[in-house]
């Protein structure tokens, strides 16, 4: 048997991840060198500390249920061992006892009492272990239901979903080009992809790979840190990444770097274009929010306004931007201005994402502490506090319905994602829950609005893309992938949904007759 520390440390780091504990997860990969082992994360299917533990429990559990003599002990335990019982000696061998005494009792009664069942045995057939009285250990913990069987009327046929592979590790993000049927990913591989999906496509090549290098000795190299962010802007021509080494960098569609922006102290965790394209936001663990002069690949402005880490960023217009961070607040600051223009306060835990909706009135965000809360510049506590969801709630949606839309007569909705699983949709006029949206079984880490905000995609760790009828709230579409989901996103068209996974896999779903 071998087990090294940076097999425990990545099952950890992995642990940490699945769990949504992504800022632990990003201090303890640093602290332990994750990203300088060779481990592949691709071949690591999700939730494995916990299923190598289960088998450790389950060894345990039949090391007791078998005697000294190699004969398995015939009764059930009173009660399966908990995870501590398991590593403490003490609770194992009071079990051993109390079992060998059961059994000192059964074999005095037995010699007693003559038998009268012939050769009838409740033992295992070919000497196979019980565990808790269950044969093959059938009794496995599980934390969630088994995958539900995929409805035949909703399930997305393999000829529409292309699987797209090249990525070599988990791919965390996916964007659609404004313009045209290119779809960039972000993975923990150190590169971004842009891959061509045009049907006019006649170059041989479908993937472009954008590898995010530092400079180290005068030369180029691998900087080994996860792509986290990628915006492109609003005329497809440029796209723009944010990377754990600390840089944002901005690619032409061609896949040429054109700059690379450095002054983050630390992992950058968003970055936004702003409407115009002459601005980039970034967000970083360095407490700070950066605008950057995208023509020159200066920093405009640094606002140090934040007490911890700074999550998420999103602009309201070309010189105004709301962010949120782990400090619990959210600030609202203007290009040129010196201090915030407005701070929001009323979260209780880390603020996990905010959005503008379209009309730039209202402000949405959500947060660790399970709630989901409406501010208006008009006033210094939430519009509405939105409590429905029973764990963190990770992202969040508006609908591009409503006033300044194209889609002026559609009410606006909010779509929020959680680690319970669930999807809600919101009538934020209301501050009320229309649909709750239940059929994935593992964390929810994205949803999308399809252009016309006639539908809803949602991606989580059960591996599912799941496609709504935002009215009814009804199923429509559903497609079983290879990893866990962390992002969906619809092209300009509405036709097509691309999703990234866990596995390192890329898919793209055809959504046309």
């Amino acid at each position: 048997m071998s087990i090294t520390s940076d097999e425990v440390n990545f099952l950890v780091y992995r642990y940490l991840q699945e769990s949504g504990f992504s800022h632990s997860a990003f201090t303890f990969g640093i602290e332990s060198h994750i990203s300088q082992s060779n481990i592949n994360g691709t071949l690591v299917p999700p939730a494995a500390l916990i299923s190598i533990l289960q088998k450790g429990l389950q060894y345990v559990e039949a090391e007791i249920s078998i005697n000294e003599d190699g004969t398995v002990f015939d009764g059930r335990p009173i009660e399966s061992l908990s995870l501590i019982d398991a590593v403490m000696p003490d609770v194992v061998q009071t079990r051993q006892q109390a079992f060998r005494d059961k059994l000192a009792q059964q074999q005095a009664a037995g010699t007693m009492v003559a038998s009268t069942s012939g050769n009838q045995s409740n033992a295992p057939k070919n000497g196979e272990a019980t565990f808790n009285g269950e044969e093959n250990g059938t009794h496995i913990m599980n934390n969630h239901s088994e995958p539900m069987e995929m409805d035949v009327d909703v399930a997305i046929p393999a000829s529409k979903a292309t699987v797209l592979r090249g990525h070599e590790s988990e791919v965390f993000i996916c964007a659609w080009n404004p313009v045209s049927d290119l779809l960039a990913s972000g993975s923990g591989d150190s590169t971004a992809r842009i891959w061509n999906l045009n049907e006019n496509n006649s170059s041989n090549s479908t993937q472009l790979v954008l590898r995010h290098c530092i400079r180290e000795g005068g030369q180029d190299v691998p900087s080994n840190k996860d792509v986290t962010s990628l915006d492109w802007n609003s005329d497809g021509t440029l796209l723009a990444t944010g990377s754990y080494d600390g840089f944002a960098r901005i690619w032409t569609k061609d896949g040429n770097l054109a700059s690379t922006l450095g002054q983050h102290k630390g992992p950058i965790f968003a970055l936004k274009w702003n409407k115009k394209g002459n601005s980039i936001l970034s967000a970083g663990v360095d407490k700070t929010t950066i605008i950057w002069d995208a023509n020159t690949g200066e920093a405009k402005q640094q606002f140090p306004f934040h007490s911890a880490p700074a999550l998420d960023v999103d602009w309201q217009n070309n010189t105004t931007f709301a962010s949120c961070s782990t400090d619990m607040c959210i600030h609202v600051c203007r290009l040129g201005s010196d201090r915030p223009l407005k701070t929001f306060q009323g979260h209780t835990n880390e603020v996990n994402a905010i959005k503008w909706d379209p009309s730039g009135m209202l402000l949405a965000s959500c947060s660790d502490d399970m709630t989901l809360k409406i501010w208006s510049m008009k006033q210094d506590s939430c519009v509405h506090d939105l409590q429905a969801h029973s764990k963190e709630i990770y992202t969040i949606k508006w609908s591009p319905t409503g006033p300044g839309t194209n889609n002026p007569n559609s009410n606006i909705m909010l779509a929020s994602a959680s680690f319970d699983s669930t999807v809600r949709l919101w009538d934020v006029e209301r501050g009320v829950c229309i649909h709750t949206l239940t059929k994935h079984q593992e964390p929810v880490y994205s949803v999308a609005f399809s252009p016309d905000g006639k539908h809803l995609a949602s991606g989580s760790f059960d591996k599912c893309v799941h496609i709504w009828n935002t009215t009814s709230g009804a199923l429509v579409h559903s497609y079983r992938g290879t990893g866990g989901i962390f992002e969906v996103c619809w092209n300009s068209t509405g036709d097509k949904v691309g999703a990234s996974a866990s596995d390192g896999s890329v898919c793209v779903l055809d959504l046309r007759k």
